[in-house]
């Protein structure tokens, strides 16, 4: 039965019941489903894993682990929220937000303290019990349909089970000056952690927001995510998202994001963790004018199994939409890339490109990569393209004849490789984050 607290409103426990219902109901994905056709879970194995427990609150920076210590104490964020599990342990919420009227604060909390407004989006765009995902609006608002990857059932089973989150609220016309970000952190192995991320922007508002999650090396734990970003007419929101679990994490998460007239979102997913990550990436750009950037980053070593999906859908005329995934792959690791651009019948003058590349780093890394259109107007301009290949082996001679140690010289060619990629994100301690995390994987 889902997690549910005493003090949740009425109206989301039921959401829970019916996300449950669904849950049962629809069947593990499995290999023939083309979705998942280059992936496949230990399904049996995450049935019997339990919730996370809960965590007591920590008093300062200190008493949190170390990992988190050092991304606080150099961070580009100025407000925090700090989650041990499924506990909020730790939080910074300067005074000057409140007086803006932004709401930043834990879902939990929202749902009891700011019920009527969590109502009206909560689920709306990674939807609780609707099967085909088609997403239920708010009144007096046009509803969204993103179409629907296939892991309906992960949805449901987050949106019965999440029991841990972050809610941020900016009214119209506010632009909040700094980053706000949100930390998680799972020290305990053979358990499941749900977890649920909520911004809501107002008209010509705008936000910088950081998502990272972080664990050591575990036994048999899952990480079941949802993300819904909504951007009212002319919002700007930057949104990362920065993923480093430990070994022996499944992470399965799904982000969407709604654009209405003259939004703008740019957004970087990097995927660093986990034996096995799968996420799903999607902008539906329902108004005109609307623009989303989708950046992505992902190192897979080891044996590392990534797999990513990605969904640009043109639902108004005159929008534009870029893609850039670059990645890497090195020992015997898996990389999956699968990209669709979708343009429905009345979105003409759509302005839409993806380009995936994979850099692999030893013969037995294997990349896959399906980049997919489907037009339905016919004033577009959309294109996509793959390439995947080896590291350059005169680079890296030259690189060594000139003194460096192999394991350096692949650092920088690495770096070079996604440079383009990390030089769109103007948040500097995240990418020194990052960078440190790659240069650990090839071995320095």
């Amino acid at each position: 039965m889902p997690a549910v607290l005493t003090q949740e409103p009425a109206w989301l426990r039921q959401r829970r019941r019916e996300a449950q219902e669904l849950y049962t109901a629809l069947p593990f994905p499995d290999r023939k489903v083309e979705a998942w056709k280059y992936t496949q879970v230990d399904f049996e194995l995450l049935e019997e894993l339990p919730p996370a427990s809960q965590e007591a609150p920590v008093r300062s920076v200190e008493q949190l682990p170390e990992a988190v210590r050092s991304r606080l104490e150099r961070t580009d964020v100025s407000s925090y929220l700090v989650f041990g599990g499924p506990s909020l342990v730790h939080s910074h919420l300067p005074a000057q937000l409140a007086a803006q009227g932004v709401l930043f604060c834990d879902l939990l909390e929202a749902a009891s303290a700011h019920s009527e407004l969590l109502a009206q989006y909560l689920y709306r765009v990674v939807p609780a019990a609707v099967p085909d995902d088609t997403t239920v609006a708010a009144p007096g608002t046009t509803p969204s349909k993103p179409p629907h990857p296939s892991e309906g059932k992960f949805s449901a089973f987050n949106a019965a089970h999440w029991s841990s989150g972050t809610f941020v609220y900016v009214p119209d016309g506010v632009e909040v000056a700094a980053p706000l970000g949100a930390f998680r952190y799972l020290r305990q192995g053979g358990c499941y952690l749900a977890t649920r991320t909520l911004l809501v922007l107002g008209r010509n508002s705008k936000l910088t927001f950081i998502d990272e999650q972080d664990s050591d090396d575990l036994e048999d734990a899952a990480a079941y995510g949802a993300v819904e970003l909504f951007l009212a007419e002319g919002a700007k929101l930057r949104y990362v998202s920065v993923q480093n679990w430990g070994s022996g994490v499944t992470h399965l998460q799904r982000q969407r994001a709604d654009l209405d007239r003259d939004a703008s979102l740019n957004s970087l997913v990097v995927t660093l963790g986990a034996d096995l990550s799968r996420t799903e990436m999607g902008s539906y750009l329902r108004g005109p004018g609307s623009e989303s950037e989708m950046l992505g980053i992902y190192f897979a070593s080891g044996e590392q199994h990534f797999d990513h999906y990605t969904l640009q859908h043109h639902a108004a005329d005159h929008a534009h939409s870029d893609l850039l995934y670059k990645g890497v792959a090195s020992g015997e690791a898996r990389a999956i890339f699968s990209g669709m651009i979708k343009v429905d019948l009345n979105a003409q003058k759509t302005d839409a490109y993806q380009k995936h590349r994979t850099l692999l780093l030893s013969s037995e890394a294997r990349s896959d990569s399906i980049p997919q259109l489907e037009i339905n107007a016919n004033d577009v301009r959309c294109s996509h393209g793959s390439t995947t290949g080896p590291v350059d082996q005169e680079q890296l001679f030259y690189l060594r004849s000139r003194g460096l140690p192999k394991a350096l010289a692949e650092k920088v060619l690495v770096n070079a490789f996604l440079e383009d990629v990390l030089s769109k994100v103007p948040l500097t301690e995240v990418i020194r984050y990052v960078e440190s995390v790659i240069a650990a994987k090839v071995g320095l």
